[in-house]
Protein backbone atom coordinates (compact mmCIF):
# COMPACT_ATOMS: atom_id res chain seq x y z
CA UNK A 1 0.00 0.00 0.00
CA UNK A 2 2.88 2.44 0.88
CA UNK A 3 4.42 1.64 -2.38
CA UNK A 4 1.26 2.71 -4.18
CA UNK A 5 1.25 5.91 -2.44
CA UNK A 6 4.74 6.82 -3.45
CA UNK A 7 4.24 6.19 -6.97
CA UNK A 8 0.59 8.09 -6.61
CA UNK A 9 2.13 11.36 -5.19
CA UNK A 10 5.43 11.20 -6.85
CA UNK A 11 3.50 11.32 -10.18
CA UNK A 12 1.34 13.43 -9.29
CA UNK A 13 3.81 15.96 -8.78
CA UNK A 14 5.84 15.10 -11.77
CA UNK A 15 2.96 15.55 -13.74
CA UNK A 16 1.93 18.89 -12.06
CA UNK A 17 5.79 20.00 -12.13
CA UNK A 18 5.74 19.15 -16.04
CA UNK A 19 2.73 20.93 -17.16
CA UNK A 20 4.49 24.43 -15.06
CA UNK A 21 7.69 23.72 -17.40
CA UNK A 22 5.14 23.61 -20.91
CA UNK A 23 3.54 26.81 -19.39
CA UNK A 24 5.89 28.42 -18.84
CA UNK A 25 8.53 27.56 -21.87
CA UNK A 26 5.80 28.53 -23.97
CA UNK A 27 5.37 31.81 -22.11
CA UNK A 28 9.52 32.43 -22.00
CA UNK A 29 9.84 32.07 -18.43
CA UNK A 30 12.96 30.03 -19.17
CA UNK A 31 13.76 30.19 -15.52
CA UNK A 32 10.42 29.41 -14.19
CA UNK A 33 10.53 26.38 -16.83
CA UNK A 34 14.14 25.46 -15.61
CA UNK A 35 13.26 25.06 -12.20
CA UNK A 36 9.79 23.11 -13.26
CA UNK A 37 12.38 20.65 -14.89
CA UNK A 38 13.94 19.83 -11.98
CA UNK A 39 11.01 19.50 -10.13
CA UNK A 40 10.34 16.85 -12.51
CA UNK A 41 13.97 15.44 -11.62
CA UNK A 42 13.31 15.71 -8.37
CA UNK A 43 9.43 14.66 -7.62
CA UNK A 44 10.80 11.49 -9.61
CA UNK A 45 13.29 10.07 -7.61
CA UNK A 46 10.80 8.94 -5.17
CA UNK A 47 9.04 7.36 -7.71
CA UNK A 48 12.18 5.50 -9.06
CA UNK A 49 12.92 4.04 -6.22
CA UNK A 50 9.52 2.80 -5.57
CA UNK A 51 9.15 1.49 -9.08
CA UNK A 52 12.92 -0.22 -9.24
CA UNK A 53 14.61 -0.70 -6.28
CA UNK A 54 13.41 -2.60 -3.27
CA UNK A 55 14.73 -0.01 -0.90
CA UNK A 56 11.54 1.97 0.24
CA UNK A 57 11.25 4.78 2.46
CA UNK A 58 8.33 5.32 5.42
CA UNK A 59 5.60 6.94 3.59
CA UNK A 60 5.48 10.18 5.78
CA UNK A 61 9.24 10.65 4.63
CA UNK A 62 8.15 10.72 1.14
CA UNK A 63 5.35 13.18 1.46
CA UNK A 64 7.33 15.53 3.71
CA UNK A 65 10.16 15.31 1.03
CA UNK A 66 7.07 16.27 -1.80
CA UNK A 67 5.93 18.92 0.65
CA UNK A 68 9.60 19.96 0.56
CA UNK A 69 9.42 20.09 -3.21
CA UNK A 70 6.60 22.18 -3.13
CA UNK A 71 8.04 24.77 -0.73
CA UNK A 72 11.58 25.28 -2.26
CA UNK A 73 10.30 25.04 -5.79
CA UNK A 74 7.31 25.76 -6.31
CA UNK A 75 6.45 28.54 -3.32
CA UNK A 76 10.17 29.55 -3.09
CA UNK A 77 11.63 30.39 -6.57
CA UNK A 78 8.15 29.67 -9.00
CA UNK A 79 6.23 32.17 -6.56
CA UNK A 80 9.12 34.05 -5.28
CA UNK A 81 8.92 33.77 -1.64
CA UNK A 82 12.91 33.06 -1.40
CA UNK A 83 12.25 37.17 -1.80
CA UNK A 84 11.11 36.73 1.95
CA UNK A 85 14.84 36.12 3.03
CA UNK A 86 13.61 33.98 5.99
CA UNK A 87 12.26 31.23 3.48
CA UNK A 88 15.40 29.94 2.10
CA UNK A 89 16.57 29.40 5.94
CA UNK A 90 12.93 27.82 7.10
CA UNK A 91 13.81 25.67 4.12
CA UNK A 92 17.21 24.73 4.62
CA UNK A 93 15.92 23.84 8.69
CA UNK A 94 13.32 21.51 6.62
CA UNK A 95 15.92 19.67 4.47
CA UNK A 96 18.08 19.37 7.17
CA UNK A 97 15.33 17.56 9.38
CA UNK A 98 14.25 15.59 6.46
CA UNK A 99 17.70 14.41 5.74
CA UNK A 100 18.17 12.94 9.39
CA UNK A 101 15.22 11.00 9.17
CA UNK A 102 15.90 9.57 5.45
CA UNK A 103 19.44 9.17 7.26
CA UNK A 104 17.85 7.05 10.00
CA UNK A 105 15.51 4.85 7.84
CA UNK A 106 18.71 3.97 5.50
CA UNK A 107 20.86 3.29 8.88
CA UNK A 108 17.50 1.01 10.05
CA UNK A 109 17.57 -0.54 6.75
CA UNK A 110 20.74 -1.32 6.12
CA UNK A 111 22.43 -2.82 9.35
CA UNK A 112 21.86 -6.11 10.74
CA UNK A 113 18.52 -6.65 12.22
CA UNK A 114 20.57 -7.89 16.18
CA UNK A 115 22.76 -5.00 15.70
CA UNK A 116 20.22 -2.69 16.61
CA UNK A 117 19.58 -4.07 20.03
CA UNK A 118 23.57 -3.82 20.66
CA UNK A 119 24.67 -0.29 18.73
CA UNK A 120 25.29 3.32 20.82
CA UNK A 121 23.02 5.58 20.66
CA UNK A 122 26.00 7.90 20.40
CA UNK A 123 26.35 6.49 16.87
CA UNK A 124 22.67 7.08 16.07
CA UNK A 125 23.06 10.49 17.19
CA UNK A 126 26.29 10.87 14.94
CA UNK A 127 24.76 9.19 12.31
CA UNK A 128 22.14 10.69 11.71
CA UNK A 129 23.84 14.44 12.66
CA UNK A 130 26.22 13.82 9.63
CA UNK A 131 23.90 12.47 7.31
CA UNK A 132 21.97 15.18 7.49
CA UNK A 133 25.01 17.75 7.49
CA UNK A 134 26.69 16.11 4.14
CA UNK A 135 23.32 16.78 2.28
CA UNK A 136 23.52 20.41 3.19
CA UNK A 137 27.51 20.34 1.92
CA UNK A 138 26.21 18.21 -1.30
CA UNK A 139 23.35 20.90 -1.96
CA UNK A 140 25.81 24.15 -1.43
CA UNK A 141 28.33 22.49 -3.81
CA UNK A 142 25.59 21.88 -6.18
CA UNK A 143 24.42 25.63 -5.85
CA UNK A 144 28.75 26.62 -5.83
CA UNK A 145 29.56 24.39 -9.04
CA UNK A 146 26.43 25.82 -11.23
CA UNK A 147 26.96 29.32 -9.82
CA UNK A 148 30.78 29.10 -11.11
CA UNK A 149 30.13 27.00 -14.34
CA UNK A 150 26.75 27.81 -15.77
CA UNK A 151 26.99 31.24 -14.59
CA UNK A 152 24.08 31.25 -12.45
CA UNK A 153 23.43 33.17 -9.14
CA UNK A 154 21.80 30.26 -6.63
CA UNK A 155 24.14 31.69 -3.88
CA UNK A 156 22.81 34.74 -4.05
CA UNK A 157 24.10 35.91 -0.85
CA UNK A 158 28.07 34.86 -1.53
CA UNK A 159 29.52 33.12 1.45
CA UNK A 160 26.50 34.50 4.14
CA UNK A 161 23.96 32.69 2.33
CA UNK A 162 25.93 29.43 1.97
CA UNK A 163 27.00 29.77 6.07
CA UNK A 164 23.21 30.09 7.01
CA UNK A 165 22.20 27.19 4.76
CA UNK A 166 24.83 24.86 6.60
CA UNK A 167 23.83 25.89 9.99
CA UNK A 168 19.91 25.70 9.26
CA UNK A 169 20.76 22.27 7.38
CA UNK A 170 22.72 21.56 10.72
CA UNK A 171 20.57 22.70 12.84
CA UNK A 172 17.63 20.56 11.40
CA UNK A 173 19.38 17.54 11.47
CA UNK A 174 20.55 18.68 15.17
CA UNK A 175 16.75 18.29 16.28
CA UNK A 176 16.21 15.23 14.66
CA UNK A 177 19.49 13.72 15.96
CA UNK A 178 18.92 14.54 19.57
CA UNK A 179 15.45 12.63 19.19
CA UNK A 180 17.13 9.52 17.18
CA UNK A 181 19.76 9.01 20.22
CA UNK A 182 17.50 9.38 22.88
CA UNK A 183 15.30 6.82 21.34
CA UNK A 184 17.98 4.30 20.98
CA UNK A 185 18.86 4.66 24.34
CA UNK A 186 15.32 4.37 25.54
CA UNK A 187 15.16 1.13 23.06
CA UNK A 188 18.24 -0.14 24.73
CA UNK A 189 17.07 -0.02 28.20
CA UNK A 190 13.62 -1.94 27.03
CA UNK A 191 15.77 -4.53 25.74
CA UNK A 192 17.90 -4.81 28.78
CA UNK A 193 15.68 -4.98 30.83
CA UNK A 194 14.16 -8.07 29.24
Amino acid sequence: MNRKLVIIFSTLYVIFMAVLAIYFYKNGASFKATISIGGVACGAIPLLLALFTKLQFNLPIVISYLIFLVGSQFLGSILGWYKLGWWDTFMHFISGAILAFSGIALYERLIHRNAGDEISPWFVFLFTLSFAALGGVLWEIYEFSCDQFFNMTLQGGGNKDTMTDLVADTVGGLVIAIWAGIRTKIKLKKVSNH
